[in-house]
């Protein structure tokens, strides 16, 4: 268990503010330099945490620095300032894997990513694309009550469709369209007994399924994912927000029918 000892923690005055997600695709100047901090409170030294660094960033050490500090120290923060964004986020990785004290490390870092806006998270010292509270815990809904259903091929669509929505230099868009479209397909199927046809044609079928009008939207979601998930056209591919969209939407769905077929 992480114990803070500043002034704010003693007194019950910190408090988490969410900022609005600005920062996805960017690993911003600041960042970088509380990335070094934190390593260094977390248990690591400039010395240990330079090997690391040069290993992700594929740099050779420079022998002429000796001293940690201001050598070492300086040689860190230049090479993780001068770094391409998206390797900023491999080396945080790294350093959860190697620093002495993971737990403060990931607790930290990740009410910075909150409070500044930035749309990761650390989870068990891998980064996932963060969402908004609201969508976070729809999915986290999702997944735990996929949990406890019978078929893990739902629960492995929906983690797949996290990890495309997570994926670094750029996130997999359409995958994580088709694989969230996959769950409650998947879903859906189990519920009616009926492993052979389309979320689509389901949904025709049995319009009791999802209570109207909402079985129109979950149809006209299918139709979307048809058009943009599965047989995208030049031009037309969907943005990040509406992927985030189907994914939550897809979890909220999946939870509504698991919650259904148990009562």
């Amino acid at each position: 268990m992480i114990e803070d000892s500043r002034f704010s923690a003693r007194h019950g005055f910190r408090e988490v503010n969410e900022a609005e997600i600005t920062v996805r695709y960017d690993a911003p100047h600041e960042l970088r330099g509380v990335i070094v901090d934190l390593a260094y409170e977390s248990g690591l030294r400039p010395k240990t945490l330079r090997p690391l660094v040069c290993r992700v960033l594929r740099k050779r050490p420079d022998s002429s620095n000796w001293s940690e500090y201001p050598n070492i120290d300086e040689e860190n923060r230049q090479l993780i300032d001068s770094a391409e964004w998206y390797k900023i986020y491999d080396l945080i990785e790294a350093i959860a894997e190697h620093a002495p004290d993971t737990e403060r490390f990931e607790s930290e870092l990740n009410i910075y990513f909150i409070e500044d806006g930035i749309g990761w998270k650390l989870s068990n010292g891998e980064l996932e694309a963060r969402n908004p509270e609201v969508l976070e815990q729809t999915i986290r809904s999702a997944t735990h009550t996929l949990k406890g259903a019978p078929s893990q091929t739902a629960q492995g669509e929906l983690h797949e469709a996290l990890v495309d929505l997570s994926r670094r230099p750029e996130a997999d868009i359409t995958g994580a369209i088709q694989h969230s479209m996959a769950a409650l397909e998947c879903v859906a199927r189990d519920v009616v007994g009926d492993h052979k046809v389309t979320l689509g044609e389901l949904l025709k079928r049995h319009p009791d399924l999802i209570p109207a009008p909402l079985n129109q939207s979950v149809e006209k979601l299918w139709g979307f994912a048809s058009e943009y998930g599965r047989h995208i056209r030049e031009g037309r591919e969907p943005e990040f927000t509406e992927a985030q969209l189907v994914v939550g939407v897809c979890a909220a769905v999946v939870t509504y029918l698991i919650g259904k077929k148990n009562v």
